[in-house]
């Protein structure tokens, strides 16, 4: 068993930039070497996170519409008592998804479904660079 790791960064533009991150996901699994086991994603940082969705027009809409629902920014959070950023919802939303995630490396390609895409969701207000680990573990 071997234990390999990868790092990348993605630039994010706007409050929920959605990116997808799968092709630099797979170029790492390449570049590892291993042929079966699992890839762990990570985002550093407390409003970042990573899921997976078919990335298409429609979700990257209604993504973050549901986000809006779920976690308003115009309602209260404790968190703007504390560091007065106005980003309570920005953590919330984080925290919901949750910032990693793990796929099965089977014949050295993440396995995916055919319309599945790993995305990194920025939920932060200001634009930014966030890195990204790849933690992979395999033969």
């Amino acid at each position: 068993m071997v234990v390999k790791d990868a790092r990348f960064q993605v630039e994010t533009h706007e409050e929920l930039d959605i990116k997808d991150i799968t092709p630099q996901g797979q170029s790492a699994v390449e570049k590892s070497g291993i042929n079966e086991g699992i890839a762990v994603f990570f985002v550093s940082g407390s409003t970042g996170a990573i899921t997976t969705i078919e990335y298409e027009p429609g979700l990257l809409n209604d993504l973050p519409a549901a986000l809006d629902r779920l976690f308003p920014k115009d309602i209260y959070y404790e968190h703007h008592e504390r560091w007065h950023d106005g980003n309570g919802h920005s953590h919330t939303r984080a925290s919901f998804i949750g910032p990693s995630l793990t796929v099965p490396i089977t014949q050295g390609r993440l396995q995916l479904g055919t319309w599945q895409q790993i995305i990194l969701c920025d939920m932060d207000v200001p634009a930014r660079k966030r890195e990204i680990t790849v933690k992979m573990i395999g033969e």
